[in-house]
């Protein structure tokens, strides 16, 4: 039978200062090994199987003496089982592993996703706005959590300030926390539903958006005063002035007529081909030309070094939106009118409702406006071409009214 070590008291191994193994008893095969440095540390040497492997315990004095012989216990009992504890401890170690890299805040995961969808954007500021909205109204409350620990009550947090005073931001930051949780799932991140859906979810937390929302409609110039602004839009010689006479002309979007160029325009078909990528609704877009804007086209100067129908400032850049905003302002300071903009588009679906028997999808297509509607759809599918281009020839006829009677007026002296 062999022979069992005595068992030390921690003082007498606290003595212990001679390099090498040293039997401290207690359990058999419990060791305290001393390296030439002073280092001491823990270990069982035990046969398991046919191997008679040194299983590490731990540093001393970390780990003292008792809870090293629980220790060599335990590894013990798991070899009588069967089991080799370096397998347990390897697979502790994986398993704390596999959990660290799982680690992943909102703040993190929300970056990532932003770049997994940098493709679906249709320009920068859109792409910048995706991710600043989520700095500024959800990393204060979600930023610094981890993405499996994100439940219901934290996405509550976050939105529930703003959602009744800044209704349509709130909307939009809740999808890009759904769109970010989502990404997480994906990735394996996180498990479960989402907890910033709104179906069967926060639909029941927050009133609907229709509910609490302030609809605020861009300021728009009257449909009777736009022939008198054209006449005097069309003394101004500035690239702006040309710029947004064709925005009006064209009902179309300020994005849409700033980043326009040259070859999206079919002089001969007489339609100006917007991309996709100009468009809101990310779909091309056929706008027929009626000869106002023709003539205003043809009189435009072609820039060297850009392909820019209307290039600002900077040469080769497009303008900004601000400069056309700026413009207008300036240019209506002197009148008692207020307009902005993109408010002519509403000026211009205004004229059509009231002033001609076009069907209301005529004027809808022509504002790029897209319809959920599939009757109305499966009508629209030839876009309505030739009817559009008859619609805009009118609305350029009643853009010029004011002009035409300027130029009927016989002075009464030459008269008589």
């Amino acid at each position: 039978m062999p022979k069992k070590a005595p068992e030390l008291s921690a003082a007498l191994v606290r003595r212990l200062k001679r390099p090498g193994l040293h039997a401290v008893g207690g359990v058999d095969g419990l060791h305290l090994r001393i390296k030439p440095t002073g280092a001491s540390s823990w270990m069982l040497r035990v046969k398991v199987g046919n191997r008679r492997p040194d299983i590490g315990l731990g540093g001393f004095p970390d780990v003292t003496l008792e809870q090293a012989r629980q220790r060599a216990r335990e590894a013990r009992e798991l070899i009588r089982q069967g089991i080799d504890p370096r397998d347990e401890k390897r697979k502790a170690r994986d398993a704390l592993a596999a959990a660290e890299a799982k680690r992943l805040t909102f703040a993190r995961a929300a970056v990532l996703a932003h770049s997994a969808r940098a493709p679906e954007f249709r320009n920068p500021k859109h792409a910048a706005q995706w991710i600043t909205s989520l700095e500024r109204h959800a990393f204060p409350t979600l930023g610094h959590l981890q993405v499996d620990a994100i439940e219901l009550a934290q996405v509550f947090a976050a939105l529930e300030p703003i959602w009744r005073t800044r209704t349509e931001t709130a909307s939009r930051v809740r999808g890009r926390i759904e769109d970010t949780l989502s990404w997480a799932t994906v990735n394996g991140y996180r498990t479960g539903p989402n907890p910033a859906a709104w179906s069967n979810n926060l639909e029941h937390a927050l009133p609907r958006v229709s509910r609490v929302k302030k609809v605020q409609h861009r300021v728009a110039l009257s449909w009777k005063l736009a022939p008198e602004f054209m006449h005097r839009l069309r003394a101004n010689p500035s690239t702006s002035a040309r710029a947004i006479e064709f925005l009006i002309l064209t009902a179309a979007r300020s994005q849409e007529v700033r980043l326009a160029t040259w070859d999206e325009l079919d002089f001969d078909a007489r339609v100006w081909t917007v991309p996709a990528s100009h468009m809101k609704a990310g779909k091309v877009h056929r706008v027929p030309l009626s000869d106002a804007a023709l003539d205003l086209l043809r009189a435009l100067p072609r820039h060297h070094g850009t392909d820019l129908v209307f290039p600002g400032a900077q040469r080769g850049r497009p303008m900004s939106d601000s400069t056309l905003s700026k413009f207008l302002r300036e240019m209506l300071q002197s009148t008692s009118w207020t307009a902005q903009v993109h408010g002519f588009r509403s000026t211009f679906k205004d004229w059509a409702r009231s002033c001609t028997a076009y069907a209301d999808e005529v004027s809808e297509l022509a504002l790029a406006h897209v319809s959920t509607d599939a009757t109305r759809a499966a009508y629209a599918r030839d876009e309505l071409l030739p009817k559009r281009a008859k619609l805009m020839r009118d609305w350029a006829k009643h853009l010029e009214a004011a002009q035409a009677a300027s130029a009927s007026v016989v002075p009464m002296r030459s008269r008589s």
